[in-house]
């Protein structure tokens, strides 16, 4: 039996975004952005709920992602840790 305050819990997660976070972009998310500026390092992950420090993107943007110079990019979706040269990384 399933407690009223585990439905409850459930019930009150952060709905996803609706749109992708990029100006003017209409299409779906597909995937969570977020940023670990000490470690600069960029991480895509499988969709999220939404939350004020992360970005939802669409299929496209994600993968046209580029970060700045001297950041990695993480694609946890994949498992791949991609270079600052944008090679996956041994």
């Amino acid at each position: 039996m399933v407690s009223t305050a585990a439905v409850t819990a459930v019930a009150t997660l952060p709905p996803v975004s609706a749109s992708c976070s990029r100006p003017a972009c209409q299409r779906s998310p597909a995937a969570t952005l977020t940023y670990d500026y000490a470690s600069r390092v960029a991480t895509v992950d499988h969709l999220a709920p939404a939350h004020p420090m992360q970005y939802d993107l669409c299929i496209e943007h994600t993968e046209r992602l580029s970060v700045p110079n001297g950041w990695s990019l993480v694609d946890r979706r994949i498992g791949n840790v991609v270079d600052l040269h944008g090679r996956i990384a041994s």
